[in-house]
């Protein structure tokens, strides 16, 4: 298969050279396009207001055409899409350097990726791992990838996003793959600092809570690997009814 794959975490990331090269390694012609720096939390945003600067550049121990772009991580997937001479069977946005789980897709560039992907008829998975201040196992995020692509590529509907999260740990020592619906909303608390008439804000922690049973959070944190099938369709069926008979 033609695959893309990009991230939010720039070409130079680790976490993109694992899943690039097991899918290379898989027999599978790989393409890279990925930010020329760090893209997090930069959701679905794109770049209209000026030109995109669109390079080759080299990942050293990876033998694909890969390439930098000045913009965001959806500006990845237009570019390619855009200006190479290749139809993409498929595209791989990851591996995150950190869970994107629950409403956090919200805010995810390496979710909006697969997205993006997605409005070119192109069906798309993202890719993160569990943050950890030591070793990441990248590795392991890849792997449980493959194994979820091979096992649902020919079964997908045109067109879908999968979203994968998966433990920083060895893959023996992961409890298992699992479905798993979006497991809500984590609230984020900030210092505030006066600065002149304004102030600087930092973030400074994420609440911890109990998660409900079946969410990828909570199998997360018993060590499974999550698979969770998007939807991002923002009609609401039933409210528009309403409104069509009050209106």
């Amino acid at each position: 298969m033609n695959i893309l794959v990009t991230n939010d975490d720039g070409y130079f990331a680790p976490g993109l050279k694992a899943l690039a090269k097991a899918l290379h390694d898989a027999g599978h012609n790989v393409t890279v396009m990925a930010p020329h720096q760090e893209n997090s939390g930069m959701s679905h945003s794109i770049t209209f207001l000026e030109a995109l600067k669109v390079s080759p550049v080299t990942i050293e121990g990876l033998d694909v055409m890969a390439y930098s772009v000045s913009g965001t991580p959806a500006d990845c997937v237009r570019a390619a899409v855009n200006i190479l001479n290749r139809k993409f069977d498929f595209c791989f946005s990851g591996c995150n350097n950190g869970y994107n789980a629950g409403m956090d897709v919200l805010y995810s560039g390496t979710v909006s990726a697969a997205v993006e992907a997605n409005l070119f008829n192109i069906n798309a998975i993202a890719v993160s791992t569990e943050f950890k201040k030591t070793h990441m196992h990248y590795d392991t995020s890849a792997r449980v990838a493959l194994e979820v692509f091979d096992k649902i590529k020919d079964t997908l509907e045109p067109v879908q996003v999968v979203n994968i999260n998966v433990p920083s740990m060895e893959y023996e020592k992961l409890s298992g793959i699992r479905a798993a619906k979006l497991g809500g909303v984590i609230q984020d608390h900030f210092d505030a600092e006066p600065q002149g008439d304004g102030f600087n804000i930092h973030l400074m922690r994420r609440d911890t809570q109990t998660y409900e049973k079946g969410t990828d959070r909570y199998l997360l944190q018993s060590g499974y690997a999550t698979v969770t099938p998007l939807v991002y369709d923002f009609n609401n069926p039933a409210l528009l009814h309403r409104l069509r008979d009050n209106l």
